[in-house]
């Protein structure tokens, strides 16, 4: 790639990245509930999706993403239906994130209690353009499965003490 493609792409991507902070930052808690965020976009959220992040823990969860995907070493990083379903398969240990917007939910409204099961904390975000975005793609993912690797372990540890210490409704 030429530097003017990668030059518009970054541009592209930190554009996308400071129109998601902006929006964040606008956005209001609703009390009573785990930390959803008021938007125009929880209009297609699952009503399954829980528990879900707050604007606060969706821009840590980013970061993370980021640090990942910029990973040489991809094995540390899973996106998609199918090969999260088989990273969960094989015993992997990691933390899943989930977008609240999938429809229909029944394609992956097992995977929660799959994650529960095994032990493996995992979170909804509002969207799937949350997660592409994050990816550095213009496409939406459903989920995202992450490994624990030194580079960005810090942040790591800190997105699963914040999703530990959120108390589901139904505990």
């Amino acid at each position: 790639m030429n530097k003017s493609k990668k030059d518009k792409k970054e541009r592209r991507s930190k554009e996308n990245d400071h129109e998601d902070d902006e929006r964040m930052e606008k956005d209001a808690e609703v009390p009573g509930s785990s930390s959803v965020i008021i938007d125009d976009q929880t209009v297609g959220v699952s009503p399954i999706a829980q528990p879900m992040a707050s604007a606060k823990l969706t821009k840590k969860i980013r970061k993370l993403i980021k640090a990942c995907v910029s990973l040489e070493d991809k094995s540390y990083f899973r996106n998609g239906l199918k090969d999260v379903q088989s990273g969960l398969k094989k015993n992997e240990r990691g933390l899943v994130i989930f977008a609240g917007d999938v429809t229909p939910v029944e394609i992956m409204c097992h995977l929660p209690a799959v994650c529960e099961e095994m032990n493996i904390p995992y979170i909804y975000v509002l969207s799937r353009q949350t997660l592409g975005s994050a990816m550095g793609v213009k496409r939406g993912s459903l989920m995202v499965f992450l490994k624990k690797h030194e580079k960005y372990a810090d942040l790591y540890d800190e997105v699963v003490e914040a999703i530990n210490s959120i108390v589901l409704p139904w505990e």
